[in-house]
């Protein structure tokens, strides 16, 4: 095995550590039914993005590192695109989801009983369509890592 073909199979399974969690971090909440549960769920859904962060650190990583050992992939439109698409899904989270995801954190610890606040589901849903639209540009990365349409 090459080291280039190691490195891309760190990038592989970066790919998958980092990128699969992230798909399911909305489902794992929308299915909580009382607001235990949904402290839970958010418990779950914090360590699942342990591991979206450490494979999506490793995935830049190898990324950048496969196009300095074939510098070549910097001239192609799908490898450049999919590291500014990346970088834009990257700057989602301290820019977009945080500053969605504080509020309903503030609002679920000050909240009594089992019923889940009122308040909390317009919040949810602003938060989960921003996590989609990230869901959607870490698709289209995969679709141009896959294919390499140009």
């Amino acid at each position: 095995m090459s080291l280039y073909s190691f490195i891309l199979l760190i990038h592989i399974l970066s790919a998958i550590l980092g990128m699969g969690p992230g798909f399911v971090m909305i489902y794992v909440i929308s299915k909580a039914t009382n607001l235990s549960e949904l402290k839970h769920a958010y418990i779950i859904r914090n360590r699942l993005h342990q591991f979206v962060m450490i494979g999506g650190t490793f995935l830049i990583l190898s990324g950048i590192t496969m196009g300095i050992m074939q510098p070549y992939l910097f001239q192609r439109g799908w490898y450049v695109s999919s590291i500014v698409l990346f970088l834009i899904g990257l700057s989602f989270g301290p820019f977009v989801l945080a500053p969605k995801s504080k509020p309903i954190k503030e609002l679920l610890n000050k909240h009594t009983g089992e019923t889940i606040p009122e308040a909390y589901y317009p919040m949810a849903k602003k938060l989960f369509f921003y996590e989609r639209i990230e869901n959607g540009i870490f698709i289209l990365i995969i679709i141009l890592m896959v294919l390499k349409p140009f």
